[in-house]
């Protein structure tokens, strides 16, 4: 394993020949080539991200371990290695240093000593909703180039690599998110180079994991092309992203606009009940958040994505968010889902809207 002080280095050079490779195919690829610098360079400006060079120095204090395995396809993403007392609380201290974790969990280390990251989402909740249902729909993760947009710290994306993706790009443009997924990457990466195999109990064994990465940029700041074939993605998601955009038609052209033609958006939303006319527009806040700007009904989002060009739409779950998906941890320790709702009612948030239900449509270019 390489020294954590050239690690995250070297997972950005393996991001470059990733999209090197891609370029072969798909001239798309090298406009991000061409911006993929200034990517990098803003995440790190301290002029920029205050807290960028102690969150890159947390990363590169973090302990070379032996890993054993990696099990990508349980509830707690899970670094097989055995911990010696002194480094579970080096990685303790360490990983501490990034907080809050929002998405989650995480596991290192499965002996006596170990780190379990519990974080404000049991985002596992959400992956057990969606992944099964995706191959009742014919849509497949193997062997498939995956775009996760607003994907946090990884956890999704890491799923998806356990699901046989082929390649996984994660974007997000949070400096803190970014730092979180060069931590959990260090610890997912072992001694052999080779490519990953995936074995049915979803363990990989002796693989760097070179084909998930993580870009910190937004949506709107990717290249595209109107030219469907010139597109990088068989698969984009798109999971409690789209309520936070002051635009959500423009939003959803751009996710289209990633997409190979064929290819499939799995799209995950906060969403209230009603017709195909019914949207709610907060007038101030919504459960605390400032930045919520349109819950539609799931007919009215399902008019949405026919009308900027998706075909095939249909909703395949909705859930509503409960205190045991959102919550206060020791990883997290704000306010959380119980304090964004009404104390007499937790049918409602404090505003008074209702409390958070949440929608999954998938949708064809």
């Amino acid at each position: 394993m390489l020294p954590a002080s050239q690690f995250i280095a070297t997972a950005e050079r393996q991001l470059y020949l990733a999209l090197l490779e891609q370029a072969k195919y798909r001239p798309i690829a090298n406009d991000w080539l061409a911006n993929l610098p200034k990517w990098l360079g803003d995440i790190k400006d301290k002029r920029r991200y205050a807290h960028a060079p102690a969150y890159a120095s947390a990363v590169e204090k973090l302990p070379s371990i032996k890993v054993n395995d990696v099990g990508l396809n349980a509830d707690v993403i899970t670094i097989h290695a055995e911990l010696s007392e002194s480094q579970q609380r080096q990685i303790t201290a360490l990983m501490r240093q990034l907080m809050p974790w929002r998405k989650g969990p995480f596991q290192i280390g499965t002996g006596e000593h170990n780190v379990y990251i519990d974080c404000e989402w049991r985002s596992d909740f959400k992956w057990q909703r969606i992944a099964p249902k995706l191959s009742e729909h014919g849509i497949y993760l193997t062997d498939r180039h995956i775009l996760d947009v607003g994907g946090g710290s990884g956890y999704h994306g890491f799923r998806m690599l356990g699901a046989g993706a082929k390649q996984v790009v994660v974007i997000d443009p949070s400096c803190l998110f970014y730092h979180q997924f060069m931590a959990i990457r260090h610890f997912v990466e072992s001694k052999n180079t080779s490519r990953a195999s995936y074995l049915e109990d979803g363990y990989l064994k002796d693989s760097q994991l070179q084909d998930i990465h993580f870009i910190p940029v937004g949506l709107e700041d990717l290249p595209s092309s109107k030219d469907a074939g010139n597109q990088l993605f068989d698969v984009v998601f798109c999971m409690g992203v789209l309520y936070h955009r002051a635009s959500p038609f423009e939003h959803l052209h751009q996710l289209r606009d990633q997409l190979q033609a064929g290819g499939h958006l799995i799209l995950e939303t906060l969403v209230v009940d009603g017709d195909a006319t019914t949207v709610l527009v907060p007038p101030d806040r919504y459960a605390m958040m400032n930045n919520v700007y349109f819950l539609p009904s799931v007919s009215a989002l399902t008019l949405w994505l026919e009308k900027v060009g998706f075909t095939e739409v249909q909703c395949i779950d909705v859930s509503t968010t409960t205190p045991d998906e959102q919550r206060a941890t020791a990883w997290m320790d704000y306010q959380s889902l119980v304090d964004f709702l009404d104390t007499n009612d937790p049918s409602k948030t404090a505003e008074g809207h209702p409390a958070p239900k949440r929608a999954t449509l998938i949708a064809k270019k």
